[in-house]
């Protein structure tokens, strides 16, 4: 079985975005503000965006099963209050659970959070707990800078963020470290924001010794760890001078990075660099990196084809990358399939 643990509902309908747009809209003339119960979208709208992409693509490339999350760039935390943050996490992510409910065998959810800034994230656990409990969900993305690129909060280390972390280990879910959107123009979204968090969010973790409060927290951290394999040499170097641990034993058991590279090269190298137990295969499918390679001539989201053609892998390494790590990092996932028989 192959579980792509990175999709975002990133054709989600239109009525969608025109419902948010109204929303933002009704941040600065209240009388524009729409009503929850005015977005109206059909179990067949849903179907049809989904059997024409995702899962269409899914059968392309021989993925079966995806971690579904809300569009991250639609997340977009530094608009308005927690009021609107609020609202928002609850559509969208209603909208991940009946994908799921209409297609139980190749989408499971993973919750957006209603993150503000300045907001304690004591605020977010409702959100969180809906999603678990009731739609079963087996994951969540945490936002490390809801201010949507000018990091106001406090590093991931930091006492503010226990509430979720308590929430995470109590129902044995792990956080996909994902920002969402820049505001800020000299990062653009996906090609520095994304990035500079990933790597972001790997520092803060060096810097902290969170994992003797939370040894049972597991974070991934997606886009292949940003910048961590490639200077991994950096980041050892630097846990050795702020007197941690190695960085096997103080991080390892505890972080995990995606195959979201995008080129054959940086799967090789990844897969060099960190140990087979800590990446999970994913694609972040019709999200950051739609086209064509022109130098291959196929998707550059078609992460499946990197693994496949990366000689650092024997078979037994490429199941741990395609399920196995998957099952343990998403420890509801595995339950929900032994459930299912799979």
């Amino acid at each position: 079985m192959i579980i792509d643990i990175h999709g975002h509902y990133t054709t989600a309908p239109k009525a969608l975005e025109d419902w948010r747009n109204r929303q933002i809209a009704g941040i600065k003339d209240p009388a524009l503000m729409p009503k929850v119960s005015e977005l109206k979208i059909s179990d067949d709208e849903l179907r049809e965006t989904i059997e024409t992409n995702q899962l269409k693509k899914m059968k392309e490339r021989g993925s079966d099963l995806t971690i579904f999350s809300p569009r991250a760039s639609f997340m977009a935390h530094h608009i308005g209050d927690f009021n609107v943050s609020s609202t928002w996490a609850a559509i969208c992510n209603e909208l991940c659970f009946r994908v799921s409910q209409l297609f139980p065998d190749n989408f499971i959810g993973a919750a957006m959070l209603p993150q503000s800034p300045g907001v304690d994230p004591k605020s977010c656990i409702p959100e969180l707990e809906k999603c678990v409990r009731e739609y079963g969900f087996v994951g969540i993305n945490l936002n490390p800078d809801p201010s949507g690129g000018h990091w106001t909060s406090p590093p991931l280390y930091d006492r503010h963020w226990y509430p979720i972390y308590e929430k995470m280990v109590e129902h044995g879910i792990p956080a996909m470290i994902h920002v969402s959107t820049s505001c800020n123009a000299c990062f653009h979204t996906t090609g520095a924001h994304y990035i500079n968090a990933d790597t972001t969010a790997f520092m803060q973790l060096i810097q902290g010794d969170l994992f003797k409060d939370f040894p049972e927290l597991k974070f991934v951290i997606p886009h292949g760890g940003g910048a961590a394999p490639y200077h991994w040499g950096r980041y050892r170097g630097l846990a050795q001078e702020l007197k941690k641990p190695l960085l096997k034993d103080h991080l390892l058991g505890n972080v995990f990075f995606d195959t979201c590279v995008y080129h054959q090269p940086g799967i090789d190298l990844l897969t060099r660099v960190i140990p087979v137990d800590n990446i999970l295969f994913a694609s972040e499918m019709i999200g950051a990196v739609k086209g064509i390679d022109p130098e291959t001539g196929f998707n550059f989201d078609d992460t499946k084809r990197y693994i496949e053609a990366t000689l650092n892998l024997s078979a037994e390494e490429r199941y741990k990358v395609y399920e196995g790590n998957a099952r343990r990092v998403y420890p509801r996932l595995d339950a929900a399939l032994k459930n299912k028989g799979k």
